[in-house]
């Protein structure tokens, strides 16, 4: 295995949630958390994180048989944009969709909740990311039920939650069996650095843009939005699309961490580029021979190439 996919691996498995474990994040999960990682060194392994990710985002495109889902959740000021922002700085835009989901329309709240998220799932070849995600309908929506109300389902509330931990579960098999591999991630940004970046934003006047109110009225749930998120990550962390949970109080550590997690998914899948069918081949040595001939090529350098292995 290349060292650098070694020391992925070895970084990312103490944030695992291990499929069927019950989880504390106040006990579990160091916010903090930062491994063995000097924060000098930090830099140069996302350099490396980045330049895997490029090549394997050529040929998952190239391959175009599986299409990969980045979940991103986070509460707020966790990093989730900045993020996606460094981790995704060296790959093709072409072939990457980032949605960031906010409160649902009209239209949205007329269809089952997983209906938005479905319409946005990447492509085959493609990546996708999540800036928030479906996981906001046991979150949001468990802290603050009143939403509960504006999509008028039909049937009692009785054992929703329990529910949708099911349906959630249900539809990510069906799209890992499709050829969707879905990465979850959610930063763990503790109480007191959240509060650091608040003020951060109000105090600086380029920041001010990420600044709402509601962000501290949020705040004042703190607890509620946690037991949510150890119940969630307890009832959704499967064989088949397991949590990580990024320690998130430190940016550098995360953004590394976050690459990691995605690179060792690609590398699970492992796409390879589609070598070319007998027919095809002969085509393209015809094309270059009379491409060379144009150029003044020799014709032996022309049959030594047609003789390498195609990559």
């Amino acid at each position: 295995m290349d060292k650098r996919l070694r020391f992925m691996t070895d970084l990312i498995e103490p944030l695992m949630v291990p499929p069927g474990s019950t989880v504390r994040l106040s006990r579990d999960h160091d916010p903090a958390y930062t491994g063995q990682v000097p924060r000098q060194q930090a830099f140069d392994l996302l350099a490396d994180g980045i330049d895997l990710l490029a090549e394997y985002q050529d040929r998952l495109a190239a391959q175009d048989t599986y299409g990969v889902l980045l979940v991103l959740q986070g509460l707020d000021a966790s990093g989730k944009d900045s993020t996606i922002k460094h981790v995704m700085s060296g790959v093709n835009p072409q072939g990457v969709e980032v949605r960031a989901f906010k409160q649902p329309s009209a239209e949205e709240l007329d269809h089952d909740f997983l209906w938005r998220y479905q319409r946005a799932l990447p492509g085959r070849g493609r990546i996708g990311i999540f800036n928030r995600s479906y996981y906001e309908e046991v979150l949001v929506v468990r802290v603050h039920p009143a939403l509960l109300a504006a999509e008028r389902m039909p049937s009692a509330r009785k054992k929703i939650w329990e529910r949708r931990y099911r349906e959630i579960n249900d539809w990510e098999r069906y799209l890992a069996d499709n050829g969707i591999h879905i990465v979850k991630v959610t930063l763990n940004v503790s109480r007191r650095e959240q509060a650091k970046r608040f003020l951060k934003r109000i105090d600086h006047p380029d920041k001010n843009w990420k600044f709402s109110p509601s962000d501290v009225r949020e705040r004042r749930h703190w607890g509620e939005y946690r037991q949510a998120l150890d119940i969630m990550l307890s009832q959704t962390s499967t064989k088949w699309a397991p949590w990580y949970v990024v320690p998130a109080d430190h940016k550098w550590f995360s953004r590394l961490a976050t690459a990691a997690i995605l690179v060792r998914a690609l590398h699970a899948i492992d796409p390879k580029y589609p070598a070319a069918d007998p027919a095809t081949r002969g085509q393209m040595m015809q094309a270059r021979a009379e491409l060379a001939g144009e150029l003044g090529i020799e014709q032996a350098d022309a049959e030594q190439a047609g003789h390498a292995t195609p990559r």
